[in-house]
């Protein structure tokens, strides 16, 4: 599973290529973006995308494998206009967190629930576990109903508890999770 691509109806998600870098740096480099990502700076450099690309190369190689990282490519177009990845992934345990950005001119046009949709899908099913986790930080108010439209329980706050590098503001995040049963309801009401 190292070098994966996952094809949805619209998207490919898939690793970051240095061909990406223009893609990357025009849609994650906004305020608007990065405000509520933990770790993405703004400005979001050249040297900031070359350092991602060889983290992700780098995390590739880890046995047992503790990230997966994907761009989110649109077919129509062929470019990059997102990302999305499980983090902490601890294989034993059976758990992983979620994580994943837009690029501003792709919000509210359904990329995010087909690119998520995705992803729990190579998490439950493929990779075998049995809880993801969410963390979205209070005032996300786009990221918090992402979660609960997948089903996602909201579990607790943890209060200032994070601050985003783009900005230096402390945020409260909000804690959920979903359990594999509970998407595999989630989908064959989806299918129904």
């Amino acid at each position: 599973m190292k070098n994966m691509k996952i094809g949805t109806k619209r998207l490919v998600l898939r690793r970051i290529e240095k061909k990406d870098i223009p893609d990357l740096i025009q849609n994650i480099n906004n305020l608007k973006v990065s405000r509520y990502l933990l770790a993405v700076p703004y400005p979001y450099t050249l040297k900031d995308a070359k350092w991602w690309i060889a983290h992700c190369k780098e995390t590739e190689k880890e046995k047992p494998r503790k990230s997966y990282s994907f761009n989110i490519e649109s077919k129509a177009i062929k470019k990059i206009v997102g990302g999305i990845g499980l983090i902490h992934v601890d294989s034993s345990q059976g758990i992983a967190e979620v994580g994943y950005w837009l690029g501003e001119k792709y919000w509210r046009q359904g990329i995010m629930s087909e690119a998520l949709n995705a992803i729990l899908n190579l998490a439950f099913e493929k990779l075998k576990l049995r809880r993801i986790n969410l963390l979205a930080f209070k005032e996300n108010k786009a990221s918090n109903a992402l979660a609960r439209n997948f089903g996602f329980k909201y579990e607790g706050r943890k209060r200032k508890a994070a601050i985003a590098k783009s900005t230096g503001k402390i945020y409260d995040e909000n804690i959920y999770g979903l359990l594999k049963e509970e998407w595999k309801r989630k989908q064959g009401k989806r299918r129904s």
